[in-house]
This record gives C-alpha cells, sequence and structure tokens, in this order.
C-alpha cells in the first residue's frame, strides 16, 4: 500500500519540524515547503535527526502558479498549512506583505485544493491573537474576535475562508487556534526563547542584561510538540470543525523571566515603574532586566487564556506540560546548547 502524502508548509519552523517528525513515525511520506528566499538551515530538523528524510521544495504561498505545481506533481492526502509571516511585531512594518501571505495564501491553497483535489484534506494553524482584547475571562471557539494587528487580522481572513470553503463546497478543512506553544525550537524573535537564551549568556557574561517590552502581558503558554500532535488528530476526525487549543493557564512575561531565572542562580527583585523598571539579581545586585519602548506593541494584547474543554471533550486530550516544566525543558536545552557551543 501507498504511503499517505502530507504537505507542511513552513517546515522548517517549530511546529513544521516536530509535526513532519510526528508524521514520519506514523509512516507518511512527509513532503516541506520553505520560501526559496528563506535562509532557513533546518537546524530544527538536524536536531530531530529527520533532514534526510524529509523531501522539501520551494514553495511560495504568494505564487498561485507555484501551489498549482505542487498539487499536480504530488498526490497530497494531508495539507498542513503551518507557514506565515508570524512576527506580530513585524506586521505592523509590512501589512501588506503580511496580508498576501498570511490571509491571500490560504485562499489560494483552498482555491487550488477546490479545482484540483477537492479530498486533500486542509488544516489552518490559526492564532490566539485573533481575539484581541476580549472581554471575556477565556476564550473557546464561540468568542468573538478582536484582532489588533495587521498579523492577527489577516488570520483571521485566513480562519473564515477556510471555514467558508469547507461550507460552500464540502472541503475537509479545519481550523486550530493554538495559544502561544514554545519549545527550544522557537526563533529567538519569540520572547520566551529571547528570555532563555539571553539569561543563559548573562550567566556567563557573554552580555550584560536582557532589554523587554511589556512585562505584564499574560499569555497561555504551551508545549509545542504537543500541539502539534492535535493536529494531526484534528485531521483524522470524522467531521472537520474548529478546536481552542491550549493549557487554560495564563502567565505574565515577568513571571516567565523570574522562573526561568532561577536556572541560571538568579533571584529578581523588581525596582521602578513603568520603562524605568528594573529587574536586579539580589545576590551580585546587577541589573538583568531593562525595559525598552521599542519592544511595545502599537495595540497591545493584555491577556490571553484559552477554554479547552471542547478539545479535551472530543479528542481525549489535556496538556501534560504545565508552564514551570515548559520553562524548565527551555532552559535546560539553552544551558546545554551553551557548554556544546
Amino acid at each position: 500500500m501507498k504511503k499517505k502524502i502530507a504537505f507542511i508548509s513552513g517546515i522548517g519552523g517549530q511546529d513544521g519540524a516536530y509535526l513532519a517528525h510526528l508524521l514520519l513515525n506514523k509512516g507518511y511520506r512527509v513532503i516541506g515547503g520553505e520560501r526559496r528566499s528563506s535562509k532557513n538551515t533546518y537546524w530544527r530538523l538536524k536536531f530531530l535527526k529527520i533532514l534526510k528524510k524529509i523531501e522539501i521544495i520551494d514553495f511560495e504561498l504568494n505564487e498561485l502558479t507555484n501551489i498549482i505545481r505542487l498539487f499536480n506533481n504530488y498526490n497530497i492526502s494531508e495539507f498542513y498549512n503551518l507557514a506565515a509571516q508570524s512576527f506580530v511585531h513585524s506586521s505592523f512594518k509590512n501589512p501588506i506583505t503580511t496580508s498576501d501571505t498570511n490571509g491571500m495564501g490560504v485562499l489560494r491553497i483552498l482555491e487550488t485544493i477546490r479545482t484540483l483535489s477537492p479530498k486533500t484534506k486542509f488544516f489552518q494553524a490559526s492564532t490566539s491573537e485573533l481575539y484581541g482584547n476580549s472581554s471575556s475571562k477565556s476564550q473557546d471557539e464561540n468568542t468573538s474576535f478582536r484582532p489588533r494587528s495587521p498579523y492577527a487580522v489577516s488570520k483571521l481572513f485566513a480562519h473564515f475562508i477556510t471555514i467558508n470553503y469547507r461550507e460552500a463546497y464540502g472541503l475537509f478543512a479545519c481550523c486550530a487556534i493554538t495559544f502561544n506553544h514554545e519549545s527550544p525550537l522557537r526563533s529567538e524573535e519569540f520572547v520566551t526563547k529571547k528570555i532563555a537564551k539571553s539569561l543563559v549568556e548573562i550567566k556567563n557574561k557573554k552580555i550584560n542584561h536582557i532589554d523587554l517590552g511589556n512585562l505584564y502581558v499574560r499569555r497561555d503558554w504551551g508545549y509545542a510538540k504537543e500541539y502539534t500532535e492535535l493536529f494531526w488528530k484534528i485531521l483524522q476526525q470524522k467531521k472537520p470543525m474548529e478546536y481552542v487549543i491550549s493549557t487554560g493557564e495564563s502567565h505574565t512575561i515577568k513571571e516567565f523571566v523570574e522562573e526561568a531565572a532561577k536556572y541560571c542562580g538568579f533571584k529578581l527583585k523588581w525596582e521602578g515603574k513603568g520603562i524605568k523598571e528594573r529587574g536586579i539579581d539580589i545576590y551580585t545586585n546587577k541589573v538583568i532586566v531593562k525595559i525598552n519602548k521599542k519592544f511595545f506593541r502599537p495595540t497591545e494584547v493584555n491577556t490571553l487564556k484559552g477554554n479547552n474543554k471542547l478539545i479535551k471533550k472530543e479528542l481525549s486530550w489535556k496538556p501534560k506540560c504545565n508552564f514551570k516544566k515548559l520553562v524548565k525543558i527551555m532552559m535546560e536545552y539553552e544551558i546545554n546548547e551553551f557548554k556544546r557551543n
């Protein structure tokens, strides 16, 4: 029997790497797409020891002919769209490119599936940023969306166009509204990775301090490896639909810094207010954390916390990795990585 073919756009990223590893273990033939202009060294795929097991091709969400060629060349069973311009801060500087890639890119895929491969199952990675400054204490599949960045608006289009193509044309098309999910495979543009790596560098006297933005935003942080397992499970359900993936807990960036600092032997005290606030190591009296205005968003999303009751019930799932365990995984990786280098 021929292997099922799974295509993963953005395979060089955190989620793409973990998902590829999972699908290979399940016997899939995995094809990955990356932008030809990408400078990705595929370090995540190398770290997971799967690079040589994957076929990687040029893939551009902005080019319809490129997407058509993909479906003409391969009989794709499952399409996981994980590619995006995924940095919220950058989306304010590049709103048009962000919108074309994240929004119209998904429409190009869906229209190609509709015309060339209607039996292909499609997975769209949505985001908790859709909720913006929600008035709800926690957010579920029925909570109203209030996006507060070009990134979030573009992903909202992608979310709704996926639902529209399912309802209008009967495609098996699903979205997962994923809350923040982290791991050692995160890129340094994300604050959790930045914190973990920088604290290790401060400990080893490579840098003096870390610059951060708003310490008081709250996020629901889960473990990316767990979440990508759910991506696959969602496409195995009999009925295509949307699910929130979250831990159901939220923590501030300040809490993340304090928890991570422990692994470097730091204990922080805080002095000052606003942009003058500082995190000081009580053992050395050195400033470890400073606030920098350039890391504040023009419109901030203050609090996000997911309500995961539906996915718990229908997929019999619950998160195994809590906040403290996640921080531990990331810090141990960075400590060992520094030693290796």
